[in-house]
């Protein structure tokens, strides 16, 4: 049995296949990001998911795509959790990206994530090439969900939401200020929570306001990322994979337009789409 696993902050999709892939075993599970969970948290979210506790003996294969796997540590940390659960399968850890790629094209190609984190690569065929790290959600991650979840904050507490908008917020979120504060500098993982504020963007996104300011997110993500690709887009397709970039795939457009670029393929789940890609692939 090949088990494959795609992991963002928020949740982490598996899929379980024995050469039937009519008939996939899916599990969902929470995010498994090694830069912000302890070794104890990973364990905990795989070990206890009674379905992979089931097929653990029966796995002979697994290929985890996770964020926070870029860098060897982190994978490493990862790796031996997985290797020590299933006991008689070969495993390997990459960092997400990958997973987008293979849920994308084989063929040379700039790749997209837009999910509750945000990046960008270009794909040559064989390897994955970086012109900017990813730095995460403090620094980076322009477009995605916990950079409009930072927006959205900052734009209800400086008191420059509009009233329409404010009163719905306040009705769907519990913004007292201590709570905010608790989730945000004494969580384990404050970038999921502001991601959790993007399906209010979403419900509200035909509002003026909340249009511009995806526009403005989108825009500074093609210009902070994509734009450093484009000598390779000249010849190379430009792909987007993540809930984000599936949700507020118009507004991509309407940026990208504005640079003379197109999106080819928005793929929500990339669990969906790699199995025909790495399958053949060893471990």
């Amino acid at each position: 049995m090949i088990l494959i696993a795609d992991s963002g902050s928020t949740k982490c999709d598996w899929i379980l296949y024995n050469n039937d892939r009519a008939n996939p075993v899916k599990i969902r599970t929470k995010g498994l990001n090694p830069a912000i969970l302890s070794k104890k948290q990973l364990k905990n979210t795989i070990t206890k998911n009674e379905d992979l506790f089931n097929h653990k003996d029966l796995v002979t294969s697994v290929h985890f795509f996770g964020a926070g796997c870029g860098t060897k540590k982190n994978q490493q940390k990862v790796n031996n959790i997985l290797t020590k659960f299933f006991k008689n399968a070969q495993t390997s850890t990459q960092e997400d990206i990958m997973a987008a790629v293979y849920a994308t094209t084989s063929t040379p190609a700039v790749v997209c994530i837009l999910g509750t984190g945000s990046n960008c690569c270009y794909f040559d065929g064989k390897t994955t090439h970086l012109k900017s790290p990813a730095l995460g959600y403090i620094l980076m991650d322009e477009g995605s969900g916990n950079y409009f979840g930072k927006e959205l904050l900052k734009i209800y507490y400086y008191n420059q939401m509009p009233e329409v908008l404010r009163i719905t917020f306040e009705n769907d979120y519990n913004l007292k200020e201590k709570e905010v504060i608790k989730q945000l500098y004494k969580s384990s993982t404050p970038n999921r929570y502001l991601a959790e504020f993007a399906r209010f963007m979403f419900e509200h996104e035909s509002h003026p306001f909340i249009k511009r300011m995806i526009t403005d997110g989108m825009d500074k993500f093609i210009d902070n990322n994509i734009m450093q690709y484009a000598d390779e887009l000249k010849t190379a397709p430009l792909h987007f994979v993540g809930s984000i970039a599936y949700f507020a795939q118009s507004h991509i457009q309407n940026a990208l337009n504005k640079k003379g670029l197109k999106a080819s393929h928005f793929i929500r789940r990339p669990i969906d789409n790699i199995i025909s890609n790495i399958v053949n692939e060893p471990v």
